[in-house]
């Protein structure tokens, strides 16, 4: 979970899985997404959804590409795409990256089709190295498309209201970097400020927010969200092995005594 200084989020990114998003940005004040993950692109070939008036179809999707502007390339590669800035984009497939600090550019064509007639609203290259989403209009209403990382939305929201780096005198080596957040949970009326820092975490609703990182120029501060449902296991693995302990004695203790007991009679 990435957050600028005043930044509020209810949902935290998955930054190995990625998604599409069509987003409907009619109303002004609430945006309604149908999100599709990069799974059911890479498997299905027509998607759909209820929820939308129009069918993908995906004409090509690539785990991992190279990204170059038709006037910048010499290969003669040509786009996959007629509608948006995809139009002026080659896309050529690549490996799938094996360095830690990469990640893979998946891309793909995608075209929409209107359920309401039989015409086609053309192809569109959807990938994150894109940035801004696309729009386009369908079934009277206004649409953006967006392939960004997979979002998992919460019942609550964290607000950055201040971050803290601390360096040793005298280098850039990190001494202390914290979080001060505000936790809002509408559903169980909770409102209260929290410090993450390092090797102290925020707690809250079976999700750990650790203090992991922040950006190079200080304006945002980085927190890793984990979900671990077995949390409670080294506990109640130490109660078993405390009790399990206090048994043990205790039945050598009985032993011993009824030995001494008989000894002195």
């Amino acid at each position: 979970m990435r957050l600028e200084r005043g930044d509020t989020k209810n949902y935290s990114e998955d930054q190995q899985h990625m998604e599409l998003a069509m987003i409907d940005t009619t109303d002004g004040d609430l945006d309604q997404v149908t999100a599709i993950p990069e799974s059911v692109l890479q498997n299905n070939r027509t998607i759909d959804h209820w929820s939308l008036p129009f069918r993908i179809v995906v004409r090509n999707f690539y785990q991992n590409t190279r990204l170059q502007m038709l006037s910048q390339t010499s290969s003669g590669a040509r786009p996959i795409a007629n509608q948006g800035p995809g139009a002026m984009i080659a896309v050529e497939p690549i490996p799938r990256t094996t360095a830690q600090d990469e990640r893979d550019v998946p891309a793909a064509a995608i075209e929409i089709l209107p359920k309401d007639s039989g015409g086609s609203l053309g192809t569109w290259l959807v990938t994150d190295a894109l940035g801004a989403p696309q729009g386009f209009s369908c079934g009277g209403r206004t649409w953006k498309i967006a392939m960004r990382t997979a979002r998992y939305y919460k019942p609550y929201s964290v607000t950055l209201q201040k971050f803290t780096h601390e360096r040793y005198a005298g280098t850039d080596i990190p001494k202390n970097f914290a979080s001060k957040v505000t936790l809002i949970d509408p559903e169980r009326n909770v409102s209260r400020d929290v410090l993450i820092y390092m090797n102290h975490p925020l707690r809250y609703r079976g999700e750990t927010f650790y203090q992991a990182g922040f950006q190079p120029d200080d304006r945002a501060t980085i927190l890793q969200v984990v979900h671990n449902p077995s949390f409670l296991a080294p506990y109640v693995a130490c109660i078993i092995v405390a009790a399990g302990l206090l048994v043990q004695f205790g039945i050598h203790l009985v032993g011993f005594a009824r030995k001494r007991r008989t000894a002195m009679a």
